[in-house]
């Protein structure tokens, strides 16, 4: 091979090899990889209706923040400039 290509070739996978460490590292940073309750809630609800429950659990939560966010907007809105 000419040392062109080989040249080519090296910086072309130095380059791919930046752009996978920055997205591990964006993806860290913006916790992409964090399920804290996955394990957790496999070990403790490990029937049929503590998963029910915990999914209910998890949708009413949601719909809390969804409130909450609404509300904030609803407040930002009102509020004189």
């Amino acid at each position: 091979m000419s040392s062109g290509i080989l040249a080519m070739m090296l910086g072309i996978s130095t380059l791919l090899g930046a752009l996978g460490l920055f997205a591990l590292l964006w993806g860290h940073k913006t916790g992409q990889f964090e399920d804290k309750h996955k394990f957790l809630d496999g070990a403790l609800y490990d029937g049929e209706e503590e998963l029910k429950d915990a999914v209910m659990m998890e949708q009413k939560r949601k719909e809390a923040r969804k409130k909450a966010q609404e509300e904030r907007r609803k407040d930002k809105r009102v509020m004189p400039d």
